[in-house]
């Protein structure tokens, strides 16, 4: 406790990095709550329909993403996710189109220009959304439209709050990475997801001691224990390891073993963090959007099941989704020419490989290898909240055991974290824990 104390008076006394840390609370302030800012012409208290479809099901997941805002039909109903989705297809596009490629080699000047068509992407994703959110609100809570208000004259104005209303999000997550600490994205995902965390707890507190098949004490301690393993394998994953050793690399290879003192190749064994979680995720919420236009009794049998995140058909492809998009994602961020071409331009090479395309086709096998547990990994963790419901713990409380909430939260901590002792450091001070440092993650900004 006296060390914490003693951190914290640190941290207020370096003048940047208190401004930075006020700047993000109040931002996060500003966005929790416009969360309860209804739509204009919406009366609130008619929303209990909303409300009681948002309960379980996919829409409890993409209301948890929102903190909230989505049940209360709140001008940030939208959230974030229009981005990421937006964000998904730019990074697909670097793959496939060489524009986008030439664009990605261009620098700062580069970056600028898919940021920008990416945020004309989400736009248009929202214009697109939207409407289907406010269709999905007229057919669950009609009544809720003020007395004299038609919904023809309605949508016009609400699609175009809705838009801005994520737009002005995206704003605040960037002026957050700016000027704030964290990546600001990602810290509006979080708090969004811990908003609900309270709720939860208490929810699932009280179906065990007072349900007849709760478990009561028991199975609650079972719980508690069954989610700090979960989370300590999620700190793991996330932290990731810092670098391989050439002679396990080898081995993983099949080359002959390499004699002398211990030598690294700069490689994470688990390099694409919870990205490929958020990608896959976005994908997921697809169904919703498309059913969204029409009454979900009327949707087929493959969409119904895509919108219960219990299902094993919507827990099998969650699955596979995340896999594909862990070693996408390691394409993209780890290029081994690239590697290759660094190293020998600095004089390095691995022993017992040569240089130039040997290196690159070495370095290309290696994560390609160390890649598949840690997709594993990260998949299986994806799924837990479904293999929580089968010991009847509450759908709101079974997504923090695992899943895109979980990671998140993780990720994000550690990450923010790693950030202000980066700060203390710098300044001379001790970092936020006694023994070690916190690895900084290096999440990747959307």
């Amino acid at each position: 406790m006296k060390k914490l104390i003693e951190t914290l008076k640190n941290i207020w006394k370096i003048e940047d990095l208190r401004q930075r840390i006020l700047i993000t609370l109040l931002f996060v302030a500003i966005y929790r709550f416009g969360s309860f800012v209804v739509l204009p012409g919406i009366n609130p208290a008619m929303l209990s329909q909303l409300q009681s479809q948002t309960a379980g099901g996919l829409m409890s997941l993409l209301d948890m993403f929102s903190g909230g805002a989505f049940s209360n039909a709140s001008i940030f109903a939208l959230g974030i996710m229009p981005y990421i989705s937006a964000s998904i297809v730019m990074q697909l596009l670097a793959v496939a189109v060489p524009y986008v490629q030439k664009m990605q080699r261009e620098g700062e000047s580069g970056r600028k220009k898919i940021s920008m068509y990416t945020r004309w992407l989400t736009v248009a994703i929202l214009m697109f959304q939207a409407p289907g959110y406010l269709m999905n609100l007229k057919m669950t809570s009609g009544a809720a439209l003020a007395t004299g208000i038609s919904w023809s004259y309605f949508m016009v104005p609400a699609v175009i709050i809705l838009a801005a209303g994520s737009m002005f999000i995206l704003w605040l997550g960037e002026r957050i990475t700016d000027k704030g600490i964290g990546n600001g994205i990602s810290l509006i995902i979080m708090i969004g997801i811990i908003a609900r965390l309270p709720q939860a707890f208490i929810q699932e507190v009280s179906s065990r001691f007072t349900a007849i098949t709760g478990g009561g004490l028991v199975m609650f301690l079972v719980e508690i224990i069954i989610l700090y393993a979960v989370v300590c394998a999620s700190i793991v994953l996330v932290q990731g390891v810092r670098k391989v050793p050439v002679q396990y690399a080898k081995r993983l290879v099949g080359n002959k073993q390499v004699g002398g003192a211990r030598q690294y190749i700069p490689l994470k064994l688990f390099a694409a963090n919870v990205m490929p979680i958020i990608f896959a995720q976005a994908l997921m919420f697809i169904p919703l959007t498309i059913v969204q236009y029409s009454a979900p009794e009327n949707a087929s049998w493959f969409v119904r099941t895509m919108l219960d995140h219990h299902s094993w058909t919507y827990n099998i492809i969650f699955a596979v989704l995340i896999i594909a998009f862990t070693y996408f994602y390691t394409a993209i961020t780890l290029n081994p020419t690239q590697m290759a071409e660094d190293m020998k331009r600095n004089n390095g090479f691995i022993p017992g490989v040569k240089p130039g395309k040997e290196t690159a086709e070495y370095i290309d096998t290696v994560m390609s290898r160390i890649t598949l547990p840690g997709s594993l990994f990260i998949a299986f963790i994806a799924i837990m909240p479904a293999l929580a419901g089968l010991l009847n713990v509450q759908d709101a409380f079974s997504q923090f055991f695992g899943g895109t909430s979980l990671l998140i939260l993780v990720g994000v901590v550690l990450d923010t974290l790693a950030q202000i002792e980066s700060h203390l450091l710098m300044r001379h001070y001790d970092g936020l824990l006694s023994s070690g440092r916190i690895h900084g993650r290096g999440m990747a900004a959307y």
